[in-house]
């Protein structure tokens, strides 16, 4: 089983390396060799839902919950979500945005 685990990781992390090796090349000007050629643009990369086996939110350590419609990693205990480009999440604090209001924020503007 852990075996598994591990493949599976590796195999998702090979991809987002990848994704990322491409996206640094294509904003310093160069094009890989493979995107040489008159091809189209591909369409940004989805998601992997496999990856939520082993990514937890850096502040609480807690597992996270892949909402599609916004794209976004949600950690429902604290109220952030982490955006997702190009099917990478960024998993850094200052990137995330507040999921829902505090309790005496939501308390003073019903008054």
């Amino acid at each position: 089983m852990l075996s598994a685990a591990r493949g599976r990781l590796a195999s998702a992390l090979r991809q987002t390396r990848s994704a990322v090796a491409c996206r640094c090349l294509h904003a310093s000007g160069s094009r890989p060799l493979a995107d040489r050629s008159n091809k189209t643009e591909e369409p940004p990369r989805a998601f992997d839902p496999a990856l939520l086996e082993f990514l937890v939110c850096p502040l609480s350590k807690k597992p996270l919950r892949y909402e599609a419609s916004t794209n976004e990693l949600i950690n429902e205990e604290l109220g952030i979500a982490y955006p997702i480009i190009d099917g990478i999440p960024n998993m850094i604090p200052q990137a995330a945005r507040m999921t829902h209001q505090s309790k005496k924020q939501e308390e003073v503007e019903q008054r």
